[in-house]
C-alpha cells in the first residue's frame, strides 16, 4: 500500500530566502516557518564582495544550516533565483568555479533532510526575505529590535 501523499507532506517547514548584492554591500535574508506557524527571521551581512548569485547561495546554505541545527527533517526552500534553483535541482549545468563550490557544498548538506525541495517563486512571493536581505545593507540598524543579524566574514565555500 502506498503512503498517503498528504502524510509525507505533513511537517514540512517553509524557507523563503533571498540574497542581495549592490555596489557597496551584500547580504542575505531568510524566513524559516514551522508547520505550526513558528517563525524565525534571519539576516546576514557579508564582510566580503558577493555577486547576487553568491548571495542567493549563502542564503540557501544559511537556511539549511539553521534547519539542520533545529533537526528539521522536511523542508521546502523557495528562492526567486532562477540560477540557484536550477543548479540545486540539477536542471542547469554549472559553469563557473564559485557556483561549482556552492553546488558541491549544497549537495553535501542534502542528506541531512528526509525531504528537501527547492522551488522557484516570483519575486512578489518572496517579499519578506527580500526585505531582510536588503535590511542588512542599510548603514545603521535600530538598536532595540529583536532580529538576529549575522556578519559573515568570508564565503561559506572558502
Amino acid at each position: 500500500m502506498e503512503d498517503d501523499p498528504s502524510e509525507s507532506e505533513r511537517g514540512i517547514w517553509k524557507l523563503p530566502m533571498d540574497g542581495s548584492s549592490c555596489l557597496t554591500d551584500s547580504g542575505a535574508g531568510l524566513v524559516l516557518t514551522s508547520p505550526d506557524g513558528w517563525t524565525l527571521e534571519y539576516a546576514m551581512r557579508f564582510k566580503f564582495k558577493a555577486t547576487n548569485n553568491e548571495a542567493e547561495w549563502e542564503a540557501l546554505i544559511a537556511g539549511l544550516t539553521i534547519s539542520k541545527h533545529l533537526e528539521v527533517q522536511k523542508i521546502e526552500a523557495s528562492s526567486d533565483s532562477q540560477l540557484v534553483v536550477g543548479l540545486a535541482n540539477g536542471e542547469y549545468e554549472v559553469r563557473e568555479d564559485p557556483m561549482v563550490k556552492y553546488l558541491s557544498h549544497f549537495q553535501g548538506m542534502k542528506s541531512a533532510f528526509e525531504i528537501l525541495r527547492i522551488m522557484k517563486v516570483p519575486r512578489t512571493e518572496n517579499i519578506r526575505a527580500d526585505q531582510l536581505s536588503k535590511l542588512v545593507t542599510v548603514e545603521e540598524l535600530e538598536k532595540n529590535q529583536t532580529m538576529l543579524v549575522d556578519y559573515l566574514d568570508r564565503p561559506t565555500i572558502s
